[in-house]
């Protein structure tokens, strides 16, 4: 079922996305992140084009194992230096995201908890085909108790030029699922733009990021339903603007009948259940994409009462929330973008 939902939401944007009566689309599509991938580009030559696609996708194909969670990676071993109680050295990219991430979790007030992976992985979801597992209590209890926080990490610039990492908290396990994907659009919107490419579509798993235009048209794409194999709503994207949802459907198992996913809230230990999916699109600008990833996140968690005035602080003007009884809510800004009032 859960890649049945992905298979949608891809088909989705297919759909929104084929067409183009002017010039053709040249499409590429591959399986990163857990996830289907694709790179659309627009009024390109075969050859430029697919040559293009492949640096993206080969430069996904490198992200997916320099930040997966639980296979050998350079994060599981940050974690195991962590763990250890020693410091590490890391590169200049590693330092750079890991410092983004730092700003992320403190933009929502660290509900968007990378430094929690332990709680992930005690819900069985660090693994490829997870079982459904319920943690008792004294685990959860002892989990939240650590505290773990991306606060907890100091990173200095070296003699050598590189950089240490040393966290004051040995508890700390990162996991970087809510913002690896927003980071990977970055890294291919600045892949395609150094190559001459001006206008593309580049989806992973729903996150997605606009350059230029589909053939002198907005690119539109589909805000996926939680429940139903159709979109929710659809909006124009404009050049570098990128759009990424939360959602109980992506990865999650039902358990004594209950739908149990992988959003965990670090105050509870708890998955989340009070919200079926959290959308946001960010306007262009640097970190766009990792923004409409990172940002969806804390919103999610916060819950219907608290996720507006959360957004408000965190400068999130466009965004949709979807609540476990099926109603829907949205930003003033989101519900202009989107064309269609939001009940």
């Amino acid at each position: 079922m859960r890649q049945f939902a992905r298979f949608l939401a891809l088909c989705w944007l297919c759909v929104l996305v084929a067409g183009c009566a002017r010039e053709p689309l040249q499409r590429q599509e591959s399986f990163v992140f857990g996830t289907r991938v694709e790179v659309v580009v627009c009024g390109l030559g075969r050859a430029p084009a697919r040559d293009a696609m492949g640096e993206v996708l080969r430069e996904f194909d490198r992200l997916h194992h320099l930040l997966h969670a639980w296979q050998p990676s350079t994060l599981t071993r940050i974690n195991d230096a962590i763990a250890e109680g020693r410091a590490t050295d890391i590169d200049d990219e590693m330092a750079t995201l890991l410092a983004d991430v730092q700003r992320a979790a403190a933009r929502g007030d660290d509900l968007f908890n990378p430094a929690a992976g332990a709680l992930i992985g005690a819900w069985g979801f660090h693994a490829d085909e997870f079982l459904p597992h319920r943690p008792d209590d004294a685990t959860l209890a002892a989990l939240i108790g650590a505290q773990s926080r991306m606060a907890d990490l100091d990173i200095v610039a070296t003699a050598q030029g590189g950089h240490r990492l040393r966290s004051r908290n040995r508890a700390v396990r990162l996991d970087l699922g809510g913002y690896a994907k927003g980071y990977a659009l970055d890294r291919a919107a600045a892949l395609l733009r150094a190559r001459g490419v001006h206008d593309a579509l580049i989806n992973i798993g729903g996150n997605v990021m606009a350059l230029g235009s589909k053939c002198g048209t907005p690119w539109r794409v589909g805000i996926q339903h939680p429940r139903k194999p159709e979109a929710l709503a659809s909006v124009e994207l404009h050049d570098g603007e990128a759009i990424g949802t939360s959602g109980d459907y992506q990865r999650y198992f039902e358990l004594d009948g209950e739908r149990l996913c992988h959003l965990i809230d670090p105050r509870t230990g708890w998955p989340v259940r009070h919200t079926r999916s959290l959308t946001v699109l960010m306007p262009a600008g640097e970190h766009a994409g990792a923004r409409s990833d990172a940002d969806s996140k804390p919103l999610f968690i916060a819950g219907r009462d608290a996720w507006q005035a959360l957004a408000a602080r965190m400068g999130v003007d466009f965004a949709l929330r979807v609540d476990a009884d099926g109603s829907v809510t949205s930003t003033p800004a989101m519900q202009a973008r989107i064309g269609t009032p939001a009940h």
